[in-house]
């Protein structure tokens, strides 16, 4: 079975003229006449970018939300208004209150910026699960991450309240596996739980070894030069033959990843297609 992957939200856009960008992830995942929406963005962009790029959002029947973060559910409540109920998958702690405190005590909300029962009301049918589970034809949901990589050490400045008290872990963090022919084709939001992390509870979960590719925010660059280094490391002993950086990759990582990965880096922007 091919699989088509299509970014239509990033923080960057590529060459197709009309299409605009923000801080934030979504990817249209289509395969057989069907369709599934991988995170909706932050909800400037989505329906532009899909309609510039000929893709209908009607026909989407599911949506998977990576975690509970504005940049990646906040497109939702307008793909519903315009576009009609959805099923949607997701982890059952997306709701919770989220914030990044500055240095300065400030805090700003970034979680989702409408509460389950509004989005609820306007056609969203929710499948909240934190296991491991198959949503499509060879297409599964990871589900909570273990975190058990020692270097990857998640993020720092996001709490669960706007003290700054209680760290946020994000545990709702999840990612979507395709098992394909080639191997595994792992679709990354924020990958907070870690990519080797993500990438080692795949490859256990369907009991595959082989990773083909690796797309989206790898959230590479918010971290520091160990963990980048170790990634490195860890993706080469992988053999990963296709790595395509979005969102929080960062410009840093995304130069490095293109220096040790010659061919088989690229930057996934807005309009990026891929079939596998």
């Amino acid at each position: 079975m091919k699989y088509r992957i299509t970014i239509l939200c990033d923080n960057t856009v590529g060459p197709l003229s009309g299409t605009i960008g923000e801080h934030g992830f979504a990817a249209l995942v289509e395969w057989e006449g069907d369709a599934l929406l991988f995170d909706t963005g932050q909800g400037d962009t989505l329906l532009r970018n899909a309609q510039r790029m000929a893709k209908d959002l009607h026909r989407v029947r599911q949506v998977v939300l990576s975690h509970g973060h504005y940049d990646h559910a906040g497109g939702l409540w307008q793909l519903l208004r315009i576009c009609g109920g959805k099923e949607i998958f997701a982890h059952p702690g997306i709701f919770a209150p989220r914030y990044r405190v500055k240095d300065t005590g400030d805090a700003l909300s970034i979680g989702i910026p409408y509460p389950e029962e509004f989005l609820i009301g306007q056609g969203a049918r929710f499948s909240f699960s934190d296991r491991f589970r198959e949503i499509g034809p060879g297409i599964f949901l990871t589900g909570e991450v273990p975190r058990t990589t020692p270097f990857e050490v998640g993020d720092t400045g996001l709490y669960c309240d706007a003290a700054g008290c209680a760290v946020d872990p994000i545990r709702d963090d999840q990612s979507l596996v395709i098992r394909t022919e080639r191997g595994l084709v792992l679709l990354l939001g924020c990958c907070h739980a870690g990519l080797v992390n993500t990438i080692e509870h795949a490859r256990e979960a369907t009991g595959v070894g082989e990773v083909h590719a690796v797309i989206g925010g790898t959230h590479l660059g918010f971290c520091g030069n160990a963990q980048l280094e170790e990634t490195v490391k860890a993706l080469r002993g992988y053999d990963v033959r296709k790595i395509l950086g979005s969102h929080c990759t960062g410009f840093h990582a995304a130069a490095r990843l293109a220096q040790e990965f010659p061919g088989r880096f690229q930057q996934a922007c807005v309009g990026y297609t891929v079939e596998i």
